[in-house]
């Protein structure tokens, strides 16, 4: 997974978990929406900053969990893209222990290019089409 872009880097605090003693699934959704800003970020470029129209919807998600994460875990997620579409980028996040390797969570998720005025998908242009590319791993 060489193209994959390092896109978080945080730790898991004791109130981040549950009764049970691991992470909560609200606090993984949030490191992996923190992650999908940055991956989204380069592809987008100068576009995603503060007053453009143009932004990202999510219109799908899928997270599995693999392994149970604790209070003090250290954790790294690495994206790349899976697909490019028309108007939308499909990307997967790996969330995996930053000492040991160990993948704790993944996450797929598909984003539309959105017109935030037109409330409308708009298409990919060559230039982000070409920094998506420069992260696909197929």
């Amino acid at each position: 997974m060489s193209k994959a872009l390092v896109t978080f880097v945080g730790v898991t605090h004791p109130w981040m978990c549950d009764v049970m003693g691991h992470m909560n699934v609200r606090h993984y959704a949030a490191m992996f929406d923190d992650a999908s800003f940055h991956i989204l970020g380069h592809i987008a470029g100068q576009e995603t900053s503060s007053g453009s129209q143009i932004g990202w919807a999510d219109v799908r998600t899928e997270i599995d969990y693999r392994h149970e994460t604790k209070a003090g875990s250290l954790l790294t997620i690495r994206s790349h893209v899976v697909k490019v579409g028309r108007t939308s980028i499909t990307f997967e996040q790996v969330m995996s222990g930053s000492l040991d390797g160990i993948i704790h969570a993944s996450s797929r998720t598909t984003s539309v290019r959105f017109d935030l005025a037109a409330r409308k998908s708009v298409p990919l242009d060559e230039p982000m089409r070409g920094r998506a590319a420069s992260l696909l791993v197929e």
